[in-house]
């Protein structure tokens, strides 16, 4: 008989950043959740957000996904879209399908488990790639000394490419930020830049025609996220490469941006758009129409998806923002499932995601939390 859902548990989990990414964003929120099927197996995921919507991400998992999901079948695969059609209501993507992430997620770490292989192993026939690490960091308040020592260190790391924030109130300060970076990586590492949707049209132009002299991998999200037609323009006024996708949370979404051939790198995440499912249906939508594809955050994650990638002309790009990854925390209760190693990074072997958090996370807060056969908040609620 093919086990079914019995139950879905979650916890919330509040980590320091060590870095704060601003005054306001000093910890992120992470859901941990489990999936226990009826023969006794768990999987575990988790749901991520760096700010807003931690708890009412929470609510949706406790509640509409547990009372759809319990007594179904345990194939992400098949779920996903059932679910998707079920939540639909409450919108089509964002907060839903954060949510979504966490179940599936999950069901892909139990079938990683049961059949005691990775998730890059689930996900290719052939043998892993080692994807390209960059530098990355959520740097736009840090002064100028603290942005130059920044970049020294990536340097220092091994990194060829590497990001950094641009939007600031005056131009004039993005220039000499970007020119002192570019003085300290060289000529010969790549130099990304991620404005994080703070420009408009008029003003993205501008910076762009004054940055583009620095030899610029991507500029990353110049304009809000779901503004199509601005990026339509952008992309006939300027030659640097555009890279977006953290914020766009839907295939149909996607399609709609690649079609208007406005992306050059997309930059799915994977929990953002609802977990594992959606995210290869995506990468492999973006292949098909010769798009880069480079994973936004949670190099964990991120890393072991991009592994699987299809063998290509040039490795892919997995971003590792300065002391944020999981393992640097310290709310892993393993090994991380990735190592890096200079500016390349590497699968070891593991069952599933390979991502098990701590029950008592070092300087964190969490609540429900779990045992070590954790029950957390368990719905048993049948459809």
């Amino acid at each position: 008989m093919t086990a079914r859902i019995e139950s879905l548990a979650t916890r919330l989990i509040r980590v320091p950043l060590q870095r704060p990414w601003g005054p306001d964003v000093t910890s992120i929120s992470i859901v941990e959740t489990v999936v226990r099927d009826t023969g006794g197996a768990r999987g575990y995921g988790f749901s991520w957000t760096p700010s807003i919507g931690a708890e009412a991400a929470r609510a949706l998992l406790d509640n509409d996904i547990a009372r759809f999901a319990v007594g179904r079948d345990t194939d992400p695969g098949a779920l996903w879209p059932e679910l998707w059609a079920h939540l639909h209501e409450a919108g089509s993507g964002g907060l839903t399908t954060i949510a979504m992430a966490g179940l599936d997620l999950a069901l892909w770490d139990l079938a990683g488990r049961r059949a005691g292989r990775s998730l890059t192993a689930l996900l290719t026939d052939g043998p892993p790639a080692e994807p390209e690490v960059y530098g990355s960091g959520v740097n736009l308040h840090y002064p100028l000394a603290e942005l130059v020592a920044q970049a020294e260190r990536w340097v220092a790391a091994g990194f060829r490419a590497v990001k950094m924030k641009v939007g600031s109130p005056e131009l004039a300060d993005d220039i000499a930020r970007v020119r002192a970076v570019r003085e300290v990586i060289g000529p010969d590492r790549r130099l990304m830049i991620d404005a994080n949707q703070r420009w408009d049209l008029e003003r993205a132009v501008r910076a762009l025609d004054a940055l583009a002299e620095f030899d610029l991998r991507w500029i990353e999200e110049p304009l809000r996220a779901d503004d199509l037609p601005a990026h339509e323009a952008l992309r006939a006024r300027t030659s640097v490469p555009i890279a977006l996708g953290e914020n766009v949370h839907t295939r149909y979404r996607v399609e709609e941006f690649l079609r208007a051939g406005v992306v050059d790198v997309l930059q799915p995440n994977a929990v953002r758009v609802g977990g594992v499912t959606p995210f290869q249906r995506i990468a492999a939508l973006a292949r098909s129409r010769g798009v880069e594809v480079a994973p936004h955050l949670l190099l964990e994650l991120s890393g072991q998806l991009a592994a699987a990638f299809p063998p290509a002309a040039s490795r892919p790009l997995v971003e590792a923002v300065e002391d944020a990854g999981f393992a640097h925390l310290g709310i892993l209760a393993g090994p991380s499932p990735v190592v890096v190693d200079g500016d390349r990074m590497r699968v070891t072997d593991h069952p599933g995601l390979g991502l098990r958090f701590t029950a008592e996370p070092a300087h964190a807060t969490s609540t429900a939390a779990p045992t070590a056969e954790p029950t957390l908040t368990p719905r048993t609620d049948t459809p």
